[in-house]
């Protein structure tokens, strides 16, 4: 049951639209279920022996605004309240007597008509529609006093969930002010009109993140604006000093042909230019301030070699949403850009999953819990970085690491999920775990080359070898992992990539063991998939493993003993770095 509250000053003028057809013919046999006192004139359905519904309205509009006129100067300028009510899509139809109930409980609750108080406001409750209807209330009360209103629209949710749970209705998630605001019903019918997929203002929303993600500088990202194609106007203080922005989409225009602006603190409460300062103060981390590098192979593409430093800061991030403290709340504005700039930068057979999974999880990213963003300069620089290295294509290693990233960020928005559910942020929550739905059906297209030829390769590999690494990954892996193994893809895929780290110089239980124990796996849909990602990402495996023919063995007269992460970086022979390839250089922003 959702609640849309506004404040007006013309009593008449929305009786008028209650009672009409709609902007589409969409009011159907529009009555009153509820008012004051119980008499209030009803103009839709007038038993008198000559009804005029003109003149009831008119009278219906008196009575209403009896006390305000009384009240002369002292009544507020906005006088009318207006609080639309309706059920979700799958709830049941309420009877009018049910919505009388709805309507008094509401007003009872911001404290426009208290139960039992004779000078409450008057109010009437029109339906007009099976699943919802619109309480008008005027904010003068009996003894000529304004109400007391302070924080309506927080006390009229807070009523609408109790109400939900008693008459068996879907109980939404409370809100904590933090979300961004939705279209309105205007905005919703102009796009209708003009055939636009939404309303410009999350078509906005959404082009303001992508600009802001891995960003700098200030001027980098009203750069990133423009050349997104959108109208930037930034205002500025009598000193010159740039105090706010607004964006407009390029033939978006009202009636008299100017642009409709809007500000960014309008598309989201974090995207007000003061907020973004505070998000840049800290800038991108120095590379000497990052994590080591573990994908520095010169071999292997920009976009390639940014995804897998993503996925180990992304596994880094992880850890610290477990640990459960407050200061994991900068990890999310880092997780949330580079979620967007992944989804820029995508093939095209997973930028729409990857575009819904970012949308999501930027509900999770804000919450009243407030940390230093220099906790987030690691993950940020990640997103710079996939974004300055250009679209990765969905094949070769590129298409490999896509889905190593992938397979992380599906753990990282359920650690989040975690997170705020551990703070009773249920919306935050949710969202998270809708964006990880969405990662894992990416996930599942970005692995499915990759992974078949690697369960291939674990097939064909000699008996022998084939039971010694079964041998070790049954010897590591707890009993209920495996049993949810054998239901699934089975260890194929594993025991390939276990037999190819031993190869490359690996000790395969040390080096198994160590990707086990980076973080949890309960929430891993495939065991054998994350740890298949760990390890190739650890031993310094190619992504796809149809490379790794072409890679050069390691000395096999070493001991079998953990190599550095470094220490097995080759590049093949007569084989030019992808880096200096001029066809293959990422475009330059």
């Amino acid at each position: 049951m959702v609640p849309k509250i506004r404040r007006g000053s013309r009593t008449h003028g929305l009786l008028v639209y209650l009672y009409g057809p709609g902007k589409r013919d969409e009011h159907v046999d529009a009555h009153l279920v509820g008012s004051w006192d119980g008499f209030a004139p009803d103009p839709g359905r007038d038993t008198s022996p000559d009804p005029d519904p003109k003149v009831t309205l008119a009278r219906l509009t008196a009575a209403l605004d009896l006390r305000v006129k009384q009240a002369g100067t002292t009544a507020p300028a906005q006088h009318v309240w207006h609080c639309s009510v309706r059920t979700d899509p799958g709830d049941r139809t309420l009877t009018d007597a049910e919505w009388n109930t709805v309507a008094r409980r509401l007003v009872h609750a911001v404290n426009l008509a208290p139960e039992g108080d004779p000078d409450g406001c008057r109010w009437v409750a029109v339906r007009h529609a099976p699943d919802h209807i619109h309480i008008l209330a005027t904010m003068v009360r009996g003894d000529l006093r304004r109400p007391r209103m302070n924080y309506d629209f927080k006390k009229a949710q807070a009523e609408c969930r109790r109400i939900e749970k008693e008459m068996g209705l879907r109980q939404l998630n409370p809100g904590d002010g933090t979300g961004a605001k939705s279209p309105t019903s205007a905005e919703r019918f102009k796009a209708e009109r003009t055939g636009r997929p939404e309303a410009p203002r999350e078509t906005l929303r959404e082009a303001v993140r992508h600009a802001l993600a891995g960003t700098s500088t200030e001027e980098e990202f009203f750069s990133r604006l423009r050349e997104a194609g959108l109208r930037v106007k930034i205002r500025t203080a009598p000193s010159g000093d740039a105090i706010g922005y607004n964006v407009a989409l390029t033939g978006d225009r009202n009636r008299l042909g100017e642009p409709i602006w809007y500000p960014g603190s309008k598309l989201a409460p974090d995207l007000s230019l003061p907020k973004i300062r505070r998000r840049l103060a800290d800038g991108i981390a120095d590379q000497a301030t990052q994590p080591a590098a573990t994908s520095s192979r010169s071999d292997w593409s920009p976009p390639a070699r940014e995804r897998r430093n993503a996925t180990g800061l992304a596994e880094h991030a992880a850890m610290l949403l477990d640990r459960g403290d407050d200061e994991a709340a900068a990890q999310l504005v880092g997780v949330g850009e580079l979620l967007d700039a992944v989804a820029q930068t995508s093939p095209a057979a997973t930028r729409a999953e990857l575009g819904t999974a970012a949308r999501y999880f930027e509900r999770a990213t804000r919450s009243h819990v407030r940390a230093e963003h220099a906790d987030s300069r690691a993950i940020r620089s990640a997103a710079r970085g996939i974004i300055q290295a250009g679209g990765a294509l969905g094949r070769g290693e590129d298409g490999g690491t896509i889905a190593m990233l992938l397979s992380t960020m599906v753990l990282v928005v359920l650690a989040a999920a975690r997170w705020h559910s551990a703070r009773g942020h249920a919306q935050q929550a949710h969202a998270s775990r809708q964006a990880a739905e969405h990662l894992r059906a990416a996930y599942g297209r970005a692995a499915a080359t990759p992974m078949q030829a690697l369960r291939d390769q674990g097939r064909a590999l000699p008996q022998s070898e084939r039971r010694i690494h079964e041998a070790t990954i049954r010897a590591a892996l707890p009993e209920a992992a495996l049993r949810a193994e054998s239901s699934s893809t089975k260890t194929d895929a594993l025991t390939a990539t276990l037999a190819q780290a031993e190869r490359a110089g690996h000790d395969p239980k040390a080096l198994l063991q160590q990707a086990i124990d980076m973080r949890e796996l309960e929430t891993a849909e495939d065991v054998s998939d994350v740890l298949v990602w760990r390890l190739r990402r650890l031993a310094q495996l190619p992504a796809h493993p149809g490379e790794a023919a072409s890679r050069p063995k390691a000395d096999t007269s070493r001991p079998n003993t953990p190599t550095s992460r470094t220490s097995n970086r080759t590049t093949p022979t007569g084989t030019r770095p992808a880096a200096l390839n001029p066809r293959n250089r990422p475009p330059r922003r």
